[in-house]
């Protein structure tokens, strides 16, 4: 491991997925180029998981977040891509492959006086009646696309939206 940050596998992984994603928001290609090889916790990682059709998402119920994707900190020595794969499994009981390509990467503070993390949100589409085990005192739920839900991130359902759509559109639906 890097002294105070990530080995390089995930810096390289990283920097991969932020290219990679679909939509890219608070400048979080340059944030993290800015910080070349010295990139150091936090960093933070969630799943857009979606039923087959595309018309719902899986959300957990954070105590102070609100209704927010499955997610949370990467931990040393775990890739972003592993991270939300762990994440989505403690929060939910499910356990997908995630699609190849993230679906978005941000930079934003998860808690007021928190300093600024690089968060990238990949996606799984799942069969909502897969069983869901969720987290203790993190109730997990489907919500319709259609429906608004409260988040300490208000912009992330329209995000959401936008990448089902385009989703949609991509797999040849209407």
């Amino acid at each position: 491991m890097i002294r105070d940050g990530f080995e390089h596998r995930v810096i390289e992984a990283t920097a991969t997925d932020v290219r990679l994603a679909r939509m890219e928001f608070d400048g979080a290609g340059e944030w993290l180029t800015a910080l070349g090889q010295e990139l150091s916790e936090p960093l933070a990682a969630e799943v857009w998981v979606f039923d087959e059709d595309l018309a719902q998402v899986l959300l957990v119920h954070h105590r102070w977040r609100g209704w927010v994707p499955p997610g949370g900190r990467v931990e040393p020595g775990e890739t972003p891509r592993e991270g939300a794969r762990r994440e989505l499994f403690e929060e939910t009981g499910v356990e997908v492959e995630l699609l190849p390509e993230p679906a978005a990467a941000t930079v934003r503070s998860y808690r007021p006086g928190w300093p600024a993390t690089l968060g990238l949100s990949f996606v799984a589409v799942v069969d909502a009646a897969a069983p869901l085990v969720a987290e203790s005192g993190q109730p997990a739920a489907w919500t319709s696309l259609n429906e608004e839900w409260a988040s300490y991130f208000p912009e992330d359902a329209s995000r959401i939206r936008r990448y089902a759509r385009w989703l949609r559109e991509a797999s040849g639906g209407s």
